[in-house]
């Protein structure tokens, strides 16, 4: 209860749900607090901890697609869960490139303040109250899709297919 965030776990997810005729729906919920007394070197640490979400993502893909080549190893051919795994790769492979955008409030912005001078990451950071506006106007002028998302989609698509090589390979 303590991450959910009334404009952006419940209202903007509404709003885009309307506005798209169900087409298009994201959300955001208050971020984890992270305690920066705990870390040996904040601004360095703070990289490894942004990269842990985006992390989890591409791990989540690579297991989802372990899972569909292993139901085609063992004949599961049930059109749902086939579907289910497929959908399970393709929507963390999407978390995953899109939370490496690099503006803040999304982890590639907080990877970004974190690699940057400090002078420069001063400037990035003053974006973080506006940013998520920023990201959904670039989703809006389909500036993100065409430039970020679809190039890092399909490098992420392909080093997935490498990881799962072997487990493809039980399936031929």
């Amino acid at each position: 209860m303590k991450h959910i965030d009334p404009v952006g776990t419940i209202l903007m997810p509404l709003l885009l749900f309307f506005a798209t005729s169900g087409a298009f729906m994201l959300g955001y919920a208050k971020p984890v607090p992270v305690r920066f007394d705990k870390l040996r070197n904040p601004r360095r640490d703070m990289i490894w901890v942004a990269l842990a979400g985006p992390g989890s993502n591409l791990v989540q893909a690579l297991a989802w697609g372990i899972t569909l080549y292993l139901l085609q190893a063992v004949g599961v051919g049930e059109r749902f869960f086939l579907e289910m795994c497929n959908a399970g790769v393709l929507w963390n492979v999407v978390l995953f490139v899109f939370n490496l955008f690099p503006l803040p409030p999304l982890d590639g912005g907080r990877i970004l303040v974190g690699l940057l001078p400090w002078r420069y990451a001063q400037w990035v950071a003053r974006v973080e109250p506006w940013g998520f506006f920023i990201v959904i106007a670039r989703i809006y002028f389909q500036i993100l899709g065409s430039f970020w998302m679809r190039p890092l989609m399909t490098l992420t698509g392909g080093f997935l297919q490498l990881l799962l090589s072997p487990f493809a390979a039980l399936v031929n």
